[in-house]
């Protein structure tokens, strides 16, 4: 007698029944549900981290500018990256409310700003440091 092909000899079935498929399809939606939102907070979180090592790497050349200059006002990221530190990148940076004693530097990093208040140096995420 021949063989179906897929079909032992014996008369048993081969292959998955639905229900196990769908117990793995309900497994792996579970393990979907959980490991996004992780994976998201700390992308965000890594973003934010990335923005304020950035603002810390500019706030000794904001110390110098201040220094040589005794003001802050007129202060650019370019001129910051061509008098005291070339690896500085400009497109990162944008300097806001300068004058003679303040500061607010902004850096953002996929969608995360962090902002640097002066003179203090304090660096947060939350856009009340700057006015």
């Amino acid at each position: 007698m021949l063989e179906t092909p897929g079909k032992p000899s014996n008369g048993g079935e081969t292959g998955f029944a639905l229900v196990e498929l769908v117990v793995v399809m309900i497994i792996l939606g579970i393990l979907a549900a959980i490991a996004v939102p992780s994976y998201l907070s700390f992308r965000d979180r890594e973003n934010a981290s990335a923005a304020r090592a950035d603002l810390r790497k500019l706030a000794p050349s904001i110390k110098r500018y201040f220094s040589d200059n005794g003001t802050y006002a007129g202060m650019t990221p370019t001129a910051l990256q061509r008098a005291y530190d070339q690896s500085i990148k400009t497109r990162l940076y944008s300097l806001t409310s300068l004058s003679a004693t303040s500061y607010c530097a902004k850096a953002t990093v996929n969608g995360v700003t962090a902002y640097l208040s002066g003179p203090s140096g304090h660096v947060t995420t939350t856009d009340t440091a700057c006015p």
